[in-house]
């Protein structure tokens, strides 16, 4: 496999200014630049800017994937979203990391593949996929956030008695854009599960209820939140008050279960790990047992149908001796086992075997054929 790498960062709160694209430009001469994106592969060499000095002064979101396994995906969201302290619960090793940035939390999440790599193509929509999930987390959604802890306990960055963070509300139910993040960081599905088990059922939220909690702000709130709205100038705006909304509801689980160790987590991952194997071998087994059955079936009518014209066969096979084809003789060889199996279970077994030394005594001159048949076990 050929070597391969691929970074993609991604402006969504301010454009780039044609001076910043530039800037940019210089860094390569065959990159992707335009006000919201930059993007550039690589098969030799090496990316030559600072991803983190990037995503400090450019860019909300950067994906990097190499071909032989290593991932790393930076999202930057506004302080506002939720307070460093609450980041840092879930993210403080490697694996999941946050730091502030002026009024921004720069959050990284790292995956080293130990295994052969992976196929990668070119522009496969792998950030766009992901993408969606910078905009639950600025709306206050931990989900991605305890995925990040989950992944720094796959990668056994964590003590076996570390206790982990409180567990948000629907880990059972992930978004299609929270399953590629999982993936990305290559999360065991069943650690997932495991860790799902703590998580209540995200609540049903309508119209009428955020209107509740909004006209129950005062009214000097009220109207800040909408000179902030009609100013625009606030990309963060949005995630703030759906992070405020959602903390009003009280959705979190801590307090409400006894926390997890990354032990407990673990030990049941591998359980389920485990049951998930069982149901999947019996399945395999069931379906093999389909198989044969079908197969079984197939051949006792294929043999049924021999049996009627046993005679038209057995000419039919020393036609097809009679000629020097290959292919005819590998013919006539399937047929014989085949004519066997129906005089064995006629009793005549013996019938057979007389036939079939007679063919190997006419065509004692063609070596090939008679390898065909000792290899098919008709003579010895």
């Amino acid at each position: 496999m050929s070597e391969y790498q691929s970074y993609e960062f991604v402006a969504l709160d301010r454009p780039l200014t044609a001076q910043e694209q530039s800037a940019l430009r210089k860094y390569s001469s065959r990159a992707t630049i335009t006000s919201g994106r930059f993007a550039v592969d690589y098969s030799w060499g090496d990316f030559k800017g600072d991803a983190d000095d990037w995503m400090e002064k450019y860019f909300d979101a950067f994906l990097y994937r190499a071909n032989w396994g290593c991932r790393q995906l930076m999202l930057r969201l506004p302080k506002s979203a939720f307070p460093l302290k609450t980041a840092k619960q879930y993210c403080a090793e490697h694996a999941a990391s946050v730091r502030a940035s002026g009024e921004k939390l720069i959050f990284s999440f790292s995956y080293d593949d130990d295994g052969e790599g992976e196929w990668l193509e070119e522009d496969d929509g792998a950030m766009a996929a992901i993408l969606p999930v910078r905009a639950e987390l600025a709306g206050g959604d931990l989900r991605a956030l305890y995925l990040g802890w989950l992944a720094c306990v796959e990668a056994g960055e964590l003590d076996d008695e570390a206790v982990e963070p409180a567990c948000p509300p629907g880990l059972g139910r992930l978004s299609p854009a929270l399953e590629a993040f999982a993936n990305l960081l290559g999360i065991n599905p069943a650690l997932i599960e495991a860790a799902a088990a703590g998580s209540p059922a995200q609540s049903a939220v309508d119209d009428e209820v955020i209107a509740a909690w909004l006209s129950a702000l005062p009214d000097r709130e009220q109207t800040s939140i909408l000179v902030r709205l009609v100013k625009g100038n606030e990309s963060g705006l949005r995630g703030e008050l759906l992070r405020r909304f959602r903390e009003s509801r009280s959705e979190m689980s801590s307090g409400k279960a006894k926390p997890r160790t990354v032990s407990d987590l673990l030990s049941a991952a591998e359980s389920r790990e485990e049951e998930r194997q069982r149901k999947a071998a019996e399945q395999a087994a069931r379906e093999r047992a389909r198989l044969e059955r079908e197969a079984a079936q197939a051949r006792e009518r294929q043999l049924t149908a021999l049996a009627k014209r046993e005679d038209a066969a057995w000419e039919e096979v020393e036609d097809l001796l009679a000629t020097r084809s290959p292919t005819k003789h590998d013919e006539a060889t399937r047929l014989l086992v085949d004519l066997r199996e129906v005089c064995v279970r006629g009793g005549r077994q013996e019938a057979a075997a007389k036939r079939i030394r007679r063919l190997r005594e006419q065509h004692a001159n063609g070596p090939a054929l008679i390898d065909r048949l000792r290899k098919a076990g008709l003579v010895p």
